[in-house]
């Protein structure tokens, strides 16, 4: 893997869309996207937001990828991928939450678990271009900033990440909140209509 990883590495900014899309297609890779897009952006500032929007579309079409997989496979694949007590409590948030569940992982810094709640999008009828729509609104501030991160403070980027953890870790939880308020509150109307047909 490690071999794979330097050659994907030593191909710039394309191996940073191609990192970016095997990772957003569920294939494991840790921080790598993330830490590709800062060291380049330090060694290469003036390619810093070419990379990140590279990463993006990548992440753009590695989800969708996973998303149509996981539509075409139905309730198999969702207990494939989603399964035993903790795919199940990831079933239940993605009932609960809907696609904040996605957005939340995507923009976050801080690794979080995506997979299972793209195939429970995937499975569980979500408009492909809701899907797509929320892996965008949150991939591109999260791959500019760190694009931009990577410029300012190069390879102390991931050092600093790591000190403000529990500041991102708060910030993400009032940003789910808020999310799944409105996303509430914008559903009321509609069952509300429901209920008076």
């Amino acid at each position: 893997m490690k071999a794979f990883f330097a050659k994907i590495v030593a191909l710039g900014p394309i191996g940073l869309f191609l990192l970016a899309l095997l990772d957003s297609t569920g294939i494991p890779l840790p921080g790598g996207v993330d830490t590709l897009l800062v060291a380049i952006s330090n060694q290469a500032p003036s390619t810093a937001y070419l990379c990140a929007s590279l990463a993006t579309v990548g992440s753009l079409i590695g989800s969708m990828i996973l998303f149509t997989i996981a539509r075409r496979g139905g309730q198999k694949y969702l207990d494939q991928v989603a399964s035993g007590s903790r795919g199940m409590k990831f079933r239940e948030w993605f009932s609960r939450y809907g696609l904040v569940t996605v957005f939340v992982p995507c923009i976050s810094v801080i690794p979080m678990p995506l997979k299972a709640f793209v195939a429970c999008a995937g499975v569980l009828g979500i408009r492909p271009s809701h899907f797509a729509i929320t892996i965008l609104v949150a991939r591109i501030p999260r791959y500019f900033f760190l694009a931009w991160l990577g410029q300012q403070m190069g390879e102390n980027a991931l050092g600093w990440i790591k000190a403000h953890t529990l500041h991102f870790a708060l910030g993400l939880a009032a940003m789910g909140l808020i999310l799944f308020l409105l996303a509430r509150a914008a559903n009321q109307p509609r069952q509300t209509a429901n209920a008076t047909n």
